[in-house]
């Protein structure tokens, strides 16, 4: 579990505003559980998903998301992975391949997500991605509750990475513009 435990250029939990801001969310709560959920709330309806808001700006760092309060689905995980991760609760990354019709049509993209570890459930997969109309998603464990039901030719990618995957990584360092990103969401081929 150490690898889903450490800070890194991205998870850069060691940052002062990372820091103030995990102790402040896990403030008077006891149990993994009321952490996590704290933490996704907080990401999940705090910060902007750059997407909905077309923020002109792409975060990639937990620092810099929390910074500017804002970040695409990817960015956001960062985000939430740092703050558990600085609260001793293993986080991980995993995705999903959409359809990404809601920006442009025929066209395919990874979705971000997390992989929380919590002692009375094992791996509990969330999404801080930002609710919306017919989009809502929630942290209820052990049932998971995604912000996006998988449709067909879509697919869940089974494995748990403890760092995002270096082609989400590069489109975020990339494309700082909203019409960038969307022009240049990352995927793999299946």
């Amino acid at each position: 579990m150490k690898q889903f435990l450490k800070a890194s250029e991205l998870v850069d939990f060691h940052m002062p505003n990372i820091q103030a801001l995990e102790c402040g969310l896990a403030d008077g709560l006891a149990s993994d559980v009321e952490i996590a959920r704290r933490c996704f709330l907080y990401v999940r309806d705090e910060i902007h998903h750059s997407g909905d808001y077309k923020d002109e700006i792409t975060t990639y760092k937990a620092s810099d998301v929390l910074e500017h309060k804002t970040g695409w689905c990817y960015a956001k995980s960062i985000l939430l992975a740092a703050l558990l991760r600085a609260n001793g609760i293993p986080t991980g990354f995993c995705y999903q391949r959409l359809s990404c019709s809601e920006y442009l049509e025929d066209v395919y993209c990874l979705h971000g997500l997390n992989a929380i570890y919590l002692k009375g459930y094992g791996w509990y997969r969330v999404d801080a991605r930002g609710n919306k109309e017919g989009v809502n998603a929630e942290f209820t464990p052990p049932i998971e509750k995604l912000a996006f039901e998988l449709q067909v030719n879509e697919i869940d990618l089974q494995d748990i990475y403890d760092e995002p995957l270096d082609v989400v990584v590069e489109a975020l360092k990339t494309h700082k513009s909203y019409d960038e990103m969307i022009h240049n969401f990352p995927d793999i081929k299946i």
